[in-house]
């Protein structure tokens, strides 16, 4: 696990650290209930750009949130899943998530996000 800064002030600023990114806590969302190859992943996430998911995908490897297997085939295909040390996030995506629904139900908003993933 490679971690960029050694010295934390807060425990908040040592999580922003691996989740922060905007898209990292997305791609943990959709990790979260079962493996997804590359293509899935990118499809459920239109707005990233492949590269910013690609560069979003390699940092959460790098700190061992998510594993990544190439599965020989041809083409060959790439399966993302969630480690056991990425595991441990769930419960502060669904706080996020449970947080978010409020925020925006009293804005009167929908989203295209579907809550029964928890």
């Amino acid at each position: 696990m490679k971690v960029k800064q050694k010295q934390f002030y807060c425990p908040v600023e040592a999580t922003l650290s691996l989740i922060g990114g905007k898209y990292k806590p997305l791609i943990l969302w959709h990790l979260k209930s079962h493996s997804l190859h590359y293509m899935e992943l990118q499809r459920l996430i239109p707005k990233a750009t492949p590269k910013m998911l690609s560069n979003q995908l390699h940092d959460l490897e790098d700190c061992g949130m998510i594993l990544r297997e190439v599965i020989p085939e041809k083409p060959p295909k790439t399966i993302y899943s969630l480690t056991s040390f990425g595991k441990s996030i769930i419960p502060i995506l669904n706080a996020m998530c449970d947080w978010g629904s409020v925020y925006l139900n009293k804005l009167d908003l929908q989203t295209l996000c579907c809550n029964s993933k928890k």
